[in-house]
């Protein structure tokens, strides 16, 4: 039987044909919802990017650094100076008042209660003053005899005093041959020199240990009457560095001779053709004393023009060993397995990566205030990472000082286990977080270099920061203020020399311009072969003033 159309069936096709439309519609619908929230969800993490990216900006400009953190102690310190001399004022007018109408019963309340002070150094010079007692009694008349006496000490300064030093060298002549004879010229601590080794010892003291700039302390001697104008002073200071050369190669040699050392480097800026440069001071610290090693402490500075990776090849040249310092790029070349004389193993520095996670955790603190939500979305996993490296601080703190094999047993007891454990929650936090996120990127700076971060762990003579280079370079930040910058490179070498010298004694332990007064009065009449008797693991001061004496 022949059927005809189905008279459904344009219907149907425009059912399927609305059905069809709806479906693309939809699809559609959902694309674009799906493109807006991801457009939104890009343009939020952008805008917490920007807020994060202010407020670190806001930090480095306003916040804590160390540099400023310094300052603001020197603030507190001088705030407290000033309430403490108003405390004095006040209680001395207080007790003036009180005496003026003779109440001098509660003169005792109103003097401020002052911790006991201990007693003045015993190595001082005595001068004794008596003042006159009665002769006979002030009631009868009678006879007095002695019974003891009241000393009250006081410290007092003697002005620095100034003199020439006549060296004479008498003539004898020969009655029989009528040859002269005179005793030879004593060597002089600079060549053409009229200074003597305290002057000396002073002035580049006053320069690279005090900051205090040749052009002040030359108004200073002024002012006391002694005519030294800046380019004799820095004649003097350019002669001192070349005599002091040979110690401060020694120093060099006996760094470099270490199996670990710190390194680190700062700026300095340097006077250029109409402008100033910023040039760079580095340093490179031994310092055995962390896991007892016996060899003295030293530091080596160099000065180079800008911050190019080759300066640090031609200062480690000859090293091969052990370099606890930052993830600086320039160090990249020395680790490689196939440098000459040998690889430099990397040790990295954990107050570097403590500090990324501290800055992060600082700012959501001071972006926060009771009952108002944070500005800045910064993850509490900023501040769980601070703890977990604090713990590692905690444990280490007691192992200073220990000898290297002890120091190494307790660190694979106590500390590999929190090490472990901080990996593996970095590991697991960090799959969860985008590459921008700031906490993330910490994190990878960590993860990406855990083989120099855990090194310690295998070498009792790593340290598990670079604080002894940071502190050496201290000297120069603080500087930096005063003589604003180096009139040139020559300058800036001649800086190293001497910051080289300075901060060595220092970290002996012995006091640097003593030490140097002694090196200069010594140092051309001394043997090359026997310098290392002058070098400041060798020197006493008690020996020395014995000497003089």
């Amino acid at each position: 039987m022949t059927t005809g159309p189905d008279p459904h069936s344009d219907e149907i096709a425009a059912l399927k044909a609305v059905l069809a439309a709806e479906r693309e519609a939809r699809v559609k619908a959902e694309a674009d919802l799906a493109l807006a929230q991801a457009r939104a969800s890009g343009a939020e993490a952008m805008v917490e990017h920007l807020k994060l990216m202010i407020a670190k900006f806001k930090r480095d400009r306003f916040g804590q650094s160390s540099e400023r953190g310094r300052k603001l102690l020197d603030q507190l310190e001088l705030q407290l100076e000033d309430l403490e001399a108003t405390a004095a004022e006040d209680a001395v007018a207080a007790e003036l008042a009180q005496s003026a109408v003779g109440r001098n019963d509660t003169l005792q309340n109103v003097r401020r209660r002052k911790p006991a002070r201990a007693p003045l150094p015993a190595h001082l010079p005595r001068e004794r003053v008596v003042i006159p007692g009665p002769t006979v009694c002030p009631c009868c008349g009678g006879r007095l005899a002695k019974l003891g006496e009241d000393v009250t000490e006081t410290l007092e300064v003697v002005p620095r005093q100034w003199k020439v030093v006549q060296t004479v060298r008498e003539k004898f002549t020969c009655r029989s041959c009528e040859k002269i004879a005179q005793p030879p010229a004593p060597f002089h601590p600079i060549a053409r020199g009229r200074a003597g080794a305290s002057l000396l010892a002073m002035i580049l003291y006053a320069k690279f240990g005090n900051h205090q700039p040749l052009n002040r302390q030359s108004e200073g001697f002024a002012r006391e009457g002694i005519d030294l104008d800046v380019s004799t002073l820095a004649d003097w200071v350019g002669a001192c560095t070349a005599t002091l050369a040979p110690l401060v190669e020694l120093i060099r040699l006996h760094v470099m001779a270490a199996a670990r050392i710190h390194g680190d480097d700062t700026t300095v800026p340097v006077l250029a053709k109409n402008q100033t440069i910023t040039g760079r001071l580095w340093t490179y610290v031994r310092d055995d004393r962390p896991f007892g090693g016996a060899a003295p402490p030293a530091a080596v500075f160099f000065y180079s023009r800008d911050r190019a990776g080759v300066h640090a090849a031609q200062h480690l040249a000859s090293y091969a060993g052990i370099l606890q310092a930052d993830a600086y790029a320039g160090f990249g070349d020395l680790y490689e397995a196939r440098r000459s004389p040998g690889p430099i193993a990397e040790a990295a520095c954990w107050s570097h990566s403590r500090r990324k996670f501290f800055v992060l955790a600082d700012i959501a603190k001071a972006t926060t205030s009771p009952g108002r939500k944070s500005p800045v979305s910064v993850s509490p996993l900023a501040f769980e990472a601070v703890r977990r490296i604090d713990a590692i601080f905690d444990v280490e703190r007691n192992l200073n000082g220990l000898p290297e094999a002890q120091r190494l047993d307790l660190r694979r007891k106590h500390v590999v286990p929190i090490v472990e454990g901080l990996r593996a929650w970095m590991r697991a936090e960090r799959a969860r977080l985008s590459r921008h996120n700031e906490v993330a990127k910490a994190m990878d700076y960590m993860l990406s270099r855990w083989a120099a971060f855990v090194r310690f762990l295998d070498d009792g003579k790593i340290c598990l920061t670079n604080n002894a280079a940071e502190r050496a370079l201290r000297c120069v930040a603080i500087g930096r203020k005063n003589w604003t910058f180096c009139g040139s490179d020559r300058g800036g070498e001649r800086a190293a020399a001497i910051y080289t010298l300075v901060a060595t004694a220092k970290l002996n332990d012995i006091d640097p311009e003593a030490w140097l007064a002694d090196v200069l009065r010594r140092i051309n009449d001394h043997a090359a072969s026997r310098l290392d008797e002058l070098l400041p693991w060798n020197w006493r001061y008690s020996d020395r003033a014995a000497e003089a004496a």
